[in-house]
C-alpha cells in the first residue's frame, strides 16, 4: 500500500490503521496470521486479512499472496 516502512509507520501513528477493528497507534505492534487490517488511504478504505509472512522482504507481486482483500470502498 505504501513503499516505505516510514510511510507505513506514519499511517499507523496518524490513526489511519485498525487492527481487528481497534485503532492502532503503535507501528511496532505484532501482526499474526488471521488478523484483519483496515487502512484508510487516499480516499479509499482497504480491509485485508493476513494469510502469511515472507522470510525476507520481497517485491509487490509476492506480497499480494500474503493477504486476502476483504473489501475496498471509496470514502466520501
Amino acid at each position: 500500500m505504501v513503499k516505505a516502512r516510514t510511510s507505513a509507520a506514519e499511517l499507523v501513528e496518524s490513526g489511519h490503521v485498525r487492527l481487528n477493528g481497534t485503532r492502532e497507534k503503535s507501528p511496532g505492534h505484532a501482526v499474526k496470521i488471521g488478523d484483519v487490517i483496515t487502512v484508510a488511504l487516499d480516499r479509499t478504505v482497504r480491509v485485508l486479512k493476513v494469510t502469511g509472512f515472507n522470510e525476507r522482504r520481497g517485491d509487490a507481486a509476492s506480497v499480494r499472496e500474503l493477504y486476502e482483500e476483504l473489501s475496498e470502498s471509496k470514502r466520501n
